[in-house]
């Protein structure tokens, strides 16, 4: 089921209807509710006056609240790149202190209470809200201003504002986490909202979201600059509901040289078909994550191919492009790669979640697990037991699940009769070399070179039950084949499943991503080569999108 546009209150009420009170919006901005907290115990009582305005403080610091979770890196480009200077809360009081402050909440609600309550800048935040100073909650910095989530809960928040942080309800067709370029509809005037309305802004629900893009630079420029030094631009946009996405993916590794470069392989395979067998060098990762940024792609995911023999954390290479790319790139970024539990050559022990907060804080808005979560499948359907200790439910219950993509790598395996095999099974579109007309799809470890005794069908399931917020789907057979997308597997998964499915594999003219977007329930489709060869360019593909009536964010 398609979601609607998401409705952007500015309103004097005291009980406010925002996108954020079931979920994380991507930005909302908030300055003093005139709120009056009446006691220690969060119990508040309410003005009705509620305002959103741009912040008035002439000097150019902007307090920052990092707690420690979670990428903010992409928050503080964008100041950066409005011209302002950054201060980190380190105390207390350097919230009370601050001319305009903000706070970009990442992770789960609960952790997030714990720290603020524990370092004391929980009742700092409140008493700084209720001097009437300029504050702006992004994603988990707004959801801890109402009273409880239900995630992980029920937790007590900061009470400054009435109501109670819910989970979607996915019965309804919806695909929760909730993530994608959704429209925004302004349902009253504010100058700080100028240029926005109409547009397409990123939301990841449930847990929290992320700056995106020139809309979002638009809200934190107007809330950082006076309203004055800004003309006001009318809005042009035309988004009307969720967008699909389309994602450049770069697959990087180290050449015979050491030089990390983009690859692009043929059914996994990276090397170029001559005597050398070198690996196939198709540009520098910053550099293209870049060009694809400016030429309208909606994510940039990343896939360390090596990741899976090398200790990641030891390979400052790839950290440093996550850093460098985030910089100039304003659209979320995924990486993938070697996300697991990890001992060094010193015989240092690594957790999963050491690993992916490292690739956090280096840039990155979710990681992407692929052998490893392949494991923990296996093990939970065999024992039907959650141990809370697998990299995908340590990782998740941190960041959220919306912050965590499983990766999965199948291959089709045909059969005469479905039930010859245990796994779920399809009728295929092109019947198999011996005329079989069924096929199950075989999951794979370690680059596709081991197969496993799990479907992709099955795979699917069990790590959504883990945490998972997110599927890439790839398809060995159609890996760099330019004839399209496996729509059999593709709507396989996305029919099974309630949280998004992102196509991938086979991509190589604009007729495949909406042929997979008509037949199929995918949320997004990816592709590399074409990209990276400029054979066929993401506004090609995005202006075809539109004249075949489906919705993306141009």
């Amino acid at each position: 089921m398609e979601s609607p546009p998401f409705h952007f209150y500015s309103a004097s009420h005291p009980t406010i209807s925002l996108p954020s009170y079931s979920s994380s919006s991507f930005l909302f901005l908030h300055k003093n509710p005139s709120f009056i907290k009446t006691s220690r115990s969060n119990n508040v009582s309410y003005s009705r006056t509620f305002s959103v305005r741009a912040s008035s403080s002439s000097d150019s610091v902007v307090t920052l609240l990092d707690y420690g979770a979670g990428n903010v890196r992409s928050v503080r480009n964008a100041i950066k790149h409005l011209g302002f200077d950054i201060k980190d809360v380190q105390t207390p009081e350097d919230i009370l202190n601050a001319s305009r402050l903000i706070f970009p909440g990442v992770g789960a609600f609960g952790n997030a209470m714990d720290v603020l309550n524990k370092t004391g800048m929980a009742e700092a935040l409140c008493a700084y809200i209720e001097k009437d100073c300029p504050f702006l909650g992004i994603c988990l910095g707004l959801q801890l201003l109402f009273e409880s989530s239900e995630e992980n809960g029920p937790v007590k928040g900061l009470g400054l504002i009435p109501g109670t942080v819910g989970r979607f309800d996915s019965s309804n067709g919806f695909r929760v986490p909730h993530i994608g370029w959704n429209a925004l509809q302004i349902t009253k005037d504010s100058g700080i909202l100028d240029d926005v309305g109409k547009h397409h802004v990123y939301f990841v629900h449930s847990y929290r979201a992320m700056p995106s893009g020139d809309v979002g630079l638009s809200i934190l420029r107007r809330f950082l600059y006076p309203k004055v030094q800004i003309t006001k631009k009318p809005g042009d946009g035309k988004a009307s509901k969720l967008a699909q996405r389309v994602i450049a993916c770069l697959d990087v590794r180290a050449n015979d040289k050491g030089d990390l470069v983009v690859t692009k392989g043929d059914q996994y395979d990276v090397r170029e078909n001559t005597d050398e067998k070198e690996v196939r060098n198709l540009g520098k990762p910053v550099e293209l994550a870049r060009q694809y940024y400016i030429d309208g792609a909606d994510e940039v995911s990343f896939l360390n191919i090596t990741g899976f023999r090398d200790f990641p954390l030891g390979d400052l290479p790839m950290l440093q492009v996550l850093k460098y790319t985030s910089e100039n790139v304003f659209v979320p970024l995924t990486v993938g790669g070697g996300i697991r539990d990890f001992t060094d050559a010193n015989g240092r022990h690594y957790t999963s979640l050491e690993v992916a907060s490292e690739y956090f804080r280096s840039g990155a808005d979710k990681i992407s697990i692929g052998s490893d979560a392949v494991y923990a499948a296996e093990e939970y359907l065999r024992t039907g037991v959650k141990t809370g200790k697998t990299s995908l439910e340590q990782i998740s219950r941190v960041y959220g699940n919306q912050a965590v993509v499983v990766s999965i790598d199948p291959r089709r395996v045909y059969v005469k009769n479905p039930t010859d095999v245990q796994f779920k099974t399809v009728r295929v579109s092109n019947l198999g070399p011996n005329g079989e007309e069924y096929a199950w799809y075989q999951c794979t470890v370690n680059g596709g070179r081991e197969g496993r005794p799990i479907g992709a069908y099955e795979l699917a399931k069990a790590v959504e039950e883990l945490g998972a917020g997110e599927i890439l789907l790839n398809c060995i057979d159609c890996d760099g084949q330019g004839k399209g997308f496996d729509v059999d597997l593709v709507k396989l998964i996305s029919d099974a499943v309630s949280i998004p499915v992102i196509a991938s594999s086979g991509a190589g003219a604009p007729e495949h991503f909406s042929e997979v977007f008509a037949k199929t329930n995918a949320s997004a489709a990816l592709a590399a080569g074409i990209f990276h060869r400029k054979e066929v360019p993401i506004q090609t593909v995005k202006e075809h999108l539109v004249k075949e009536g489906i919705e993306v964010r141009i």
